[in-house]
């Protein structure tokens, strides 16, 4: 027990040093910086506009990302019913062939309710298939309980911020997730070692993307009539709605 306790220590010292530019952005950022007590990872949470945000890094928690993970959720208190994800084509189309794995698998009659929501969503909710940009159509795939809903979300200044983080910040192959769900914004995508440059990228896009979702969300509050994401489920839940394999 001492042993590893002195291990700790000395994991923790080496962390402090090498994750030191970040400990110091947090600060600047009026956000509070912990190490997670093994050392194998942190988390940052800052509480001031445009919503509560939280920040870790550390081992994934999804099959799809190998390694360590960067998670991050900003609270914009949208309404729940809100729910759009934007992700990585070759990620949606990998996962697409293991969804329909599930719903074809003889011994299984839908997919397990431990999956993951952006695996399911692939089946529940429908895909968006026209988008303004070209490159952002070739390099990511959006869905969302309603499509309109979600391409007022996609057009515009988050279209442009995907366009330019595609360049180089999420490289053709990177797994990467955001969705919006519970009224909040979250982000998942890989990296090996934290990176502060990177870091502040996907907060600015993460917040990008909750400010365009509260623009939407005002399109929900206006009292127009939208599907409800129980009939699309309820729509979507015979396994032969499931999407054909490699689609």
């Amino acid at each position: 027990m001492v042993i590893q306790h002195v291990k700790h220590w000395f994991v923790a010292r080496a962390n402090a040093t090498r994750w030191k530019p970040i400990v110091e952005w947090s600060h600047q950022q009026q956000a509070q910086f912990h190490q997670v007590k093994d050392g194998s990872g942190f988390v940052i949470e800052r509480r001031r506009s445009p919503g509560a945000l939280r920040i870790d890094w550390g081992p994934s928690t999804r099959a799809y990302i190998q390694g360590q993970e960067l998670r991050m959720r900003c609270e914009f208190k949208l309404n729940p019913d809100l729910q759009m994800m934007v992700l990585d084509r070759q990620l949606m189309e990998k996962l697409e062939v293991e969804v329909f794995d599930a719903y074809t698998d003889t011994l299984r009659t839908r997919v397990d309710t431990d999956t993951p929501e952006e695996m399911r969503w692939l089946v529940m909710f429908p895909k968006l298939a026209h988008m303004s940009s070209k490159l952002v159509r070739s390099h990511y795939g959006v869905l969302g309980v309603n499509r309109d809903l979600a391409s007022a979300w996609l057009e515009g200044r988050l279209s442009e911020g995907l366009a330019q983080a595609s360049q180089d910040l999420i490289p053709p192959g990177r797994p990467f997730v955001m969705l919006c769900l519970r009224g909040n914004l979250y982000l998942r995508t890989t990296m090996p070692a934290p990176d502060l440059a990177q870091i502040q990228a996907f907060v600015r896009l993460l917040e990008l993307a909750g400010q365009e979702a509260q623009r939407v969300n005002l399109k929900v509050g206006d009292g127009s009539p939208w599907p409800t994401t129980a009939s699309i489920a309820w729509q979507n839940s015979n396994p032969e709605s499931a999407p054909p394999q490699g689609k």
